[in-house]
């Protein structure tokens, strides 16, 4: 069965707010939930009715939408050190880096999330957070918001 449902806006000033987040893990692989960060900008934005961009500023690190559950976090980096280990053989290596398998685990899980906003809250699933994951740690590394829409 199919419900459609119709909301009306009222008409507000279109808005394109950004900010920066800069993160440090602690370590060199690790997941943190930023939804409560995503949700901070979309109100300094005063957003009611658009979507925040949050998008990783660096190549070794990832943005992506699933449960915050620390079972699932470690099924995670599990299934990505099964796809992308960390061994010395990468061709990347031999530039006299050591983060070939960050590159990879990135692109398994993408850099960015479009995360859609409704009557002035996020709209995700019951479930759902952003997420940064972390793939070559211990160093500040920026992540981009920006807010777009219609102001509330």
């Amino acid at each position: 069965m199919l419900i459609k449902e119709r909301r009306k806006m009222t008409s507000g000033a279109t808005i394109c707010h950004t900010e920066y987040l800069t993160i440090k893990t602690q370590r060199r692989y690790e997941i943190l939930d930023i939804t409560p960060d995503v949700e901070r900008v979309r109100q300094a934005a005063g957003l009611l009715d658009g979507y925040v961009l949050v998008s990783t500023m660096h190549i070794t690190s990832s943005i992506f939408v699933n449960d915050h559950e620390s079972g699932l976090w470690r099924d995670v980096m599990e299934w990505l050190e099964t796809l992308a280990p960390r061994k010395p053989e990468y061709h990347h290596h031999l530039t006299g880096e050591d983060n070939a398998d960050a590159h990879l685990k990135r692109m398994l899980l993408g850099h960015q999330v479009l995360v859609p906003v409704t009557n002035g809250a996020l709209d995700l699933g019951p479930w759902e957070r952003v997420h940064y994951g972390e793939f070559d740690g211990c160093r500040p590394k920026r992540i981009l918001l920006k807010a777009m829409g219609i102001a509330g």
